[in-house]
């Protein structure tokens, strides 16, 4: 439903942030977008949601050009942002301004989704609210809307740790064989359980795009005693157990993805890794 080729974007015509730049993304995914402070992560999502135009290149979403903003694709795309616009409304009245655009939104999931989150003071206007309860509501209109592809960035920011629990739990439970999840994220502990498939955007290149089996299928997530006779290790860390590792998964071992780990072993090692995942090129 998602597809980038060869595209080409900068905020000048001198420094170009994306250069032939590919992506697919398929249904029945969460896919986590990581990276580091300017890598490109939130503009990779808002030139998905046709926010920003390409220069060159074509971008597609469902088989539309998503800068022409056409209302067939708008109706079935929602992003949420990190910076939020929160108009000085009510839940209820939020939702008659801005639930129309979205056809299969669900009035009985939005305020189930808002028990679930414990938003209290509904009946104030959702600008006067603190933004861990902003963010909760527009976590919850975002789920309610029912589209085929929901970007979200950044979206556990704020909220407490009893709410990014809950957040788990109801994305869990959205999750379908027809949507395509996608979340822009630097907080990778709060969604280690939820994602299937790992984006790594760095300097404006996907450097990483797999699922989490294959990942485990290509390397090894272990703690070790020492390392000193240890072969293949692409990342090491100390911790209170002894030495945490990513190496290549000769072996075949089964053992549990780090996202965390996984992404510093990719900025260490990042040819060694591409390597592993596509040995051809």
């Amino acid at each position: 439903m998602i597809q980038l080729t060869n595209i080409d974007f900068g905020y000048s015509k001198k420094r170009l942030l994306f250069k032939n730049l590919t992506l697919e993304l398929s249904r029945g995914h969460i896919y986590g977008l990581l990276g580091k402070n300017g890598a490109g992560k939130t503009t990779l999502l808002k030139l998905i949601s046709g926010l920003r135009f390409i220069s060159n290149g074509s971008a597609l979403v469902f088989n539309e050009n998503p800068a022409l903003r056409k209302p067939n694709m708008l109706q079935e795309l929602y992003f949420l942002p990190e910076e939020l616009y929160t108009p000085a409304l009510k839940t209820d009245e939020f939702i008659e301004a801005y639930a129309p655009f979205y056809p299969n939104f669900n009035r009985e999931q939005f305020q189930e989704y808002l028990n679930v989150f414990e938003v209290p003071y509904q009946h104030l206007k959702i600008h006067k609210m603190s933004f861990g309860e902003k963010k909760k509501v527009m976590i919850a209109f975002a789920l309610a809307c029912n589209t085929k592809i929901l970007i979200m960035d950044e979206p556990t920011n704020a909220l407490d740790i009893p709410s990014k629990a809950i957040f788990r739990k109801v994305m869990a439970s959205v999750a379908t064989e027809d949507r395509i999840v996608v979340i822009s994220t630097h907080q990778v502990r709060d969604l280690h359980s939820l994602i299937d498939a790992i984006i790594i955007l760095d300097s404006g290149k996907i450097i990483l795009n797999e699922s989490a089996e294959s990942i485990t299928e290509k390397l090894s997530f272990e703690v070790m005693e020492n390392t000193e006779n240890a072969t293949n290790i692409l990342y090491e860390e100390d911790n209170v157990r002894g030495k945490v590792v990513v190496r290549e998964n000769s072996a075949q071992k089964e053992t549990k993805l780090d996202i965390e780990l996984l992404f510093n072993a990719v900025m260490l090692n990042k040819e060694k890794i591409q390597h592993i995942f596509n040995p051809k090129k």
